[in-house]
């Protein structure tokens, strides 16, 4: 982190404020450029309850699929076909929902267990707001590096 301080700080009209004293700018660098309160997290967890099932319920489907071709492999089959193209349309549609929390930039920490990061920003430090599906409510938040044994009540 690194302030910087500025004199003769100027309102928004431009005009210099003469009782203006000097100003004190924090710089921090950030690692993400979305940062959520608690209620942008909270009205995102209905869609991220459906994203997550539905990422569940794909895996399974890629796992079952993966035995299939493995099955086939080894009987030296020919693995081409409907269940190589119903294993790739199941990756493929893992990769869609994967994108929607990418490009929120929210972090899946544990599938099996819906543990969910959301970025954010508290007491001028960035921190993750921490959910996990069985919840009802962001009620937590931890570091960026002590993750879940670090969480503590918002």
């Amino acid at each position: 982190m690194s302030a910087v301080a500025r004199r003769n700080a100027k309102p928004i009209d431009g005009k210099p404020n003469e009782r203006a004293g000097p100003v004190l700018i924090i710089e921090m660098e950030l690692r993400f450029k979305k940062h959520y309160t608690r209620e942008e997290a909270r009205a995102m967890l209905p869609e991220i309850r459906r994203w997550l099932e539905r990422l569940n319920r794909l895996r399974k489907d890629v796992e079952k699929f993966e035995q299939r071709l493995s099955r086939m492999a080894a009987q030296n089959y020919d693995i081409g076909g409907e269940t190589v193209n119903d294993w790739i349309r199941a990756l493929a549609d893992m990769q869609e929902v994967l994108v929607e929390f990418q490009r929120r930039e929210i972090i899946i920490k544990d599938l099996d267990r819906g543990l969910v990061d959301f970025p954010a920003i508290i007491g001028g430090r960035e921190v993750f707001l921490c959910w996990e599906s069985d919840e009802d409510d962001i009620e937590f938040w931890h570091d960026l590096e002590s993750g879940f044994a670090g969480r503590e009540r918002l």
